[in-house]
């Protein structure tokens, strides 16, 4: 562009009669002409301010001096942070919550430029509470890309409100764990004040820990750490810790913990535990190679209960029969049956049916097979199924509910499955006649 086209410019914004728009129009024809080069961009960023000054709207003239400031900021300019300062001057003498509201347009214009050290200047005078922990976590954010963890930590300190300090303290540990400093990530656990916070960074932490590669003894310390917390948080901090571990594939240090674990906490942490990693049958099986007991029958509960909630995967088959295999409660077998069933591999399904010798169970066993075959339009099957339950009473029943099925198909042309409520409701009946 020729320079007598920006003295063009330059003349014909003098015709601009608003002097907020002139102010404005002058301020980014001179970052334009310093762009291009061109050595009179001082004298458009002069005219500029010029017109600021004949601003007669208090606010209209802090949006103004803001504007020039930000466009002087981009030229690089020393003038920029007086023009910042003249801004900020002029907003401290406003009311409530229009202060506020501007010195969060300061801020975020300052941010804009990089200047994040002026940002955090004004962030601090903010009087809202939610306005200036919002500012500071941008800015928070900004230090930790630039990496300056230091000045990270010392916004930390300045929130103190929930859940910002608590969000603040997660952005400051995942720095730390970037870079491996995981002693340093200990201490900030003790930060964190948000339950919800806090079990996001501990499994943060261990997906951290397994690429890190560390040895157990790192881990150990974490655990350490979440066990001295956890009469505050219900141990919430743990569950999440080893919910994180156990996804990383680390099943043998989570069973080991285990036994650091009060009793009565450990339905919760294993039913958390195999909802963490149920799309991984692998890791299932090594949950159950490493418990006994009580554990290993509560984890194999929740593995049925789970995997009946989705749609039925082959991959699960044997994982599903082992569990089959490894348990004495029909309970549970019957949970088998009616997997194995809804994967139409009715030999396993009838093998494991068979050994379920409670009549009442017997019948919810036989009677999952009964439903997927006449799903499947196998009559035949369907009622050979309900035979297999020789009680009289819950025999009879079974066959009554299938035969009633066998009409429902031909009406409705579906089979509800809907075997376990009517037989829970029969046995109500039973016992109370």
């Amino acid at each position: 562009m020729s320079a007598e086209l920006y003295n063009e410019v330059l003349y014909l914004t003098r015709s601009i009669k608003d002097p907020y728009l002139r102010a404005i129009t002058y301020a980014r024809i001179g970052y334009y002409m310093h762009r291009a080069k061109n050595p009179r961009y001082k004298d458009a960023f002069t005219r500029a301010l010029k017109a600021v000054a004949s601003i007669d709207n208090p606010l209209l003239l802090v949006r103004a001096l803001i504007e020039v400031a930000t466009y002087l900021g981009k030229t690089g300019s020393r003038s920029a942070s007086k023009t910042f300062v003249q801004a900020y001057e002029s907003i401290k003498t406003f009311p409530q919550p229009l202060k506020d509201d501007m010195l969060g347009e300061l801020v975020r214009r300052l941010l804009e430029l990089g200047r994040t050290d002026d940002a955090f200047f004004y962030a601090k005078e903010i009087e809202n509470s939610i306005k200036r922990n919002d500012a500071l976590l941008k800015i928070l954010h900004r230090y930790i890309e630039k990496d300056s963890l230091r000045k990270a930590r010392l916004i930390l300190e300045l929130i103190e409100d929930e859940p910002w300090h608590s969000i603040a303290a997660y952005e400051v540990l995942k720095e730390h764990l970037k870079r491996e400093e995981f002693g340093t990530a200990i201490r900030v656990l003790s930060e964190f004040k948000s339950d919800y916070w806090l079990g996001e960074a501990m499994k943060t932490v261990a997906v951290h820990l397994k690429k890190a590669e560390v040895p157990e003894g790192t881990y150990e310390k974490f655990v350490d750490v979440a066990l001295s917390i956890s009469s505050s948080v219900g141990f919430e901090a743990l569950t999440s810790f080893l919910v994180g571990v156990a996804s990383q594939g680390e099943i043998d240090f989570v069973v080991e913990v285990l036994s650091r674990v009060p009793r009565e906490l450990h339905p919760e942490l294993l039913e958390s535990i195999v909802l963490a990693i149920l799309d991984r049958p692998e890791l299932l099986e090594r949950l159950l190679d490493g418990l006994v007991g009580d554990e290993k029958e509560l984890a194999m509960n929740f593995i049925l209960d789970a995997l009946l909630e989705r749609r039925p995967d082959r991959e699960c088959r044997e994982l599903v029969k082992r569990i089959g295999s490894e348990t004495d409660s029909e309970k549970l077998i019957v949970k088998v049956v009616r997997y194995l069933s809804k994967l139409h591999a009715y030999e396993d399904a009838a093998e494991f049916a068979s050994k379920v010798l409670d009549p009442y169970l017997r019948s919810l066993a036989f009677g999952s097979i009964a439903v997927e075959k006449l799903k499947e339009s196998d009559i035949d099957g369907a009622i050979d199924a309900a035979l297999e339950v020789k009680d009289p009473r819950w025999g009879s029943w079974l066959l009554s509910e299938i035969l009633a099925k066998i009409l429902e198909i031909h009406v409705g042309g579906e089979v509800k499955e809907d075997i376990e409520e009517r037989a829970e409701a029969q046995r109500k009946l039973w016992e109370g006649s």
